[in-house]
């Protein structure tokens, strides 16, 4: 072939990768064109492409005439000074001949790859980027033991240019598919790759869905700062990619992560994947000398059994995932249809609800809490209660599924707080001899952070002294292993306010809770008192709790008193104070108040619940 006839031919490879690299056509295919025609104008040497990933790893990328097995025996393997022609080349920077592959020590490990080919030399050449990296290598290989022709040097130079343009266009595409598919801290793909994932699955093939969500990490970003949060997220994703089971992991956002298993159609088999999920992320984790034991709430779906569309699915898997995360940590729940009811009447009622804060129709009401022996009345508590807008009362325990929001949440507490503190201020005001009341605190208000300011606002504003309000609170929201509950509670019992451990006995608390939480107060459930005359395991319960509550210097209130035959009953086990519809049914502040003209213990005797020494900004009534 004339010299001129040569430049005319490779000015038309040229022009041919340079089309296809502006049209977007897959690196793969650019490159195995650019070297089959390469390899028709040098006639004698066939052509690689090797790509350098970030891990300076080779990464074959065309060398249609060779056998597939040369690529495969060469991916991943590092870059190094005596890696054959190209790998040696990367490493170097610079080309690398080797005339006689046979003898030449940089093919000491890989001539077995080229010699059953007949393959006798190599001349490999670095591709360079624009800012020096080297992202690749261009190879002529040689059946006779030579270096590269004028020709081939030419061909090989004018090539290398377009190739790279190739590699570093094939590199912004990826880095932009990663900044689209990828989430940035843990590397995992994103909510757009899960997306993609699952319609790319519906209809196809048998799939299951698990949504993971971190129990209490917003108490980890708070109390050990941001930068461990991100490692325990990063941790987690670590575990996700190595489950002992094949699965898809994705970070969806936040603290919440999704895997899809392939082939699961059974509920027994969903079940297994996460009770190994749940022992893989739930194991300790240490960082920057901190111990954290992380805990998850897993919920389920398996495609065509809970849903036939990717929305479907999602939702009733996150429907699952409330519902797990109402269980103590490490919970799975897979998905049933009553869950959908659940969640309905819940977004009624908080809608309910909210509305109802706005227009100013919560009510507090109160129960007394009553001498058993005397029925004097020595405090109350007070009950939420919503008026709808056609006037009927609807109970807390009816709207209590609204309360999961924790906005509404920490909205209601500040509402109870401030009408308690009006209530309690006009009546003594009026002269009554009021010893206290106790209202109700969730989680939702201690993860706030600002419970402590709320009350002494609410209280403070009325001028009445915290030696007036007992908190309660439930064995749920007692056990809280970060601390932030004991800390507050501590801080407002030094203002004079005291605690009560409400519903007892139906919680997850033990008693050892009771030598490391201040608790002033504890009350049994109603379950125990229900069963008191007929059951004699709850006798004996019963007897205990009064018996150790007394030696604790803790006072005990049965709750749910009905009939004279409980509350003589449990005046003989020792418990001095009772709460129930035998003596009162919850009522607004104005027949409370008559019922306390009535029947409200002197203000010179006796109170029956010890009162700690007053904090120093305590105010007087």
């Amino acid at each position: 072939m004339a010299a001129m006839q040569i430049w005319q031919e490779i000015q038309r490879v040229q022009n041919d990768i340079l089309e296809r690299i502006a049209r977007g056509d897959p690196l793969p295919v650019v490159m195995d064109r650019m070297c089959r025609m390469a390899e028709s104008i040098a006639r004698d040497a066939i052509c690689s492409l090797i790509g350098i990933d970030e891990e300076r790893r080779l990464r074959p990328i065309a060398a249609p005439s060779m056998p597939s097995g040369v690529a495969a025996a060469l991916d991943g393997q590092p870059i190094g000074p005596a890696v054959g022609s190209c790998g040696t080349s990367a490493h170097l920077g610079k080309a690398v001949i080797v005339t006689d592959i046979d003898s030449d020590p940089l093919w000491d490990d890989y001539r077995c790859l080229v010699q059953p080919l007949g393959l006798k030399a190599c001349w490999s050449s670095p591709i360079n980027a624009r800012d020096g990296r080297v992202i690749g290598t261009f190879a002529l290989y040689f059946r006779t033991c030579r270096g590269p022709s004028e020709i081939e040097a030419s061909l090989v130079g004018a090539l290398g240019h377009l190739a790279a343009i190739a590699i570093e266009q094939e590199e912004i595409r990826q880095r932009n598919h990663r900044l689209a598919h990828c989430d940035g801290l843990t590397d995992l793909p994103n909510r757009l790759s899960f997306k993609l994932a699952v319609d790319e699955r519906i209809g196809k093939r048998d799939f299951a869905l698990l949504l993971v969500d971190l129990d209490r990490f917003k108490s980890v970003n708070d109390t050990m700062g941001h930068a461990v949060g991100d490692a325990l997220l990063r941790e987690i994703a670590d575990r996700l990619r190595n489950l002992p089971f094949a699965a898809s992991a994705f970070r969806l956002g936040g603290d919440e992560f999704a895997v899809i298993i392939d082939k699961c159609s059974e509920l027994g088999a969903l079940e297994s994947a996460a009770d190994q999920l749940v022992v893989q992320l739930t194991k300790p984790f240490h960082h920057d000398n901190l111990l954290i034991n992380p805990d998850v709430s897993i919920g389920g779906v398996i495609a065509q059994r809970h849903g036939f569309d990717a929305a479907t699915l999602f939702q009733n898997a996150d429907f699952a995932l409330y519902h797990a995360k109402e269980r103590p940590g490490g919970s799975f729940v897979a998905f049933t249809a009553g869950m959908r009811t659940r969640i309905s009447n819940r977004l009624t009622m908080i809608a309910e609800l909210a509305d109802a804060l706005t227009e100013q129709r919560i009510e507090a009401h109160y129960q007394p809490i009553v001498k058993i022996q005397t029925g004097e009345i020595i405090g109350l508590e007070a009950l939420a209660r919503l008026r709808t807008r056609e006037g009927r009362l609807i109970s807390a325990g009816e709207f209590h599924e609204a309360l999961t929001d924790p906005r509404l949440a920490g909205a209601l507490t500040g509402h109870m707080l401030r009408q308690v503190a009006a209530d309690v201020r006009r009546w003594i005001d009026g002269g009554i001899a009021f010893q206290h009341v106790g209202v109700n605190f969730s989680s939702s208000d201690f993860e706030s952070g600002d419970m402590e300011e709320k009350i002494a606002a609410a209280f403070g504003a009325e001028n009445v002294p915290l030696k007036h309000l007992i908190l309660e609170v439930t064995e749920t929201v007692l056990i809280r292993p970060d601390g932030r509950v004991a800390q507050a509670v501590s801080n407002l019992r030094a203002g004079g306010m005291r605690v009560a451990l409400d519903d007892f006995g139906t919680g997850y608390a033990s008693l050892t809770h009771l030598l490391d939480f201040p608790v002033d107060i504890l009350k049994i459930d109603k379950s125990f008192v229900d069963r008191l005359l007929r059951d004699k395991r709850s006798l004996v319960i019963v007897r205990g709790l009064v018996a150790m509550a007394h030696e604790l210097g803790i006072r005990v209130v049965a709750e749910g008193i009905e009939n004279n035959e409980q509350a003589m009953r449990l005046s003989e086990l020792g418990c001095r104070l009772g709460q129930g519809y035998l003596y009162a049914r919850p009522a607004d502040a104005a027949t409370t108040e008559r019922l306390l003209r009535l029947f409200a213990q002197p203000a010179e005797s006796e109170p029956e619940v010890d009162r700690p020494s007053q904090g120093p900004n305590a105010r007087r009534a």
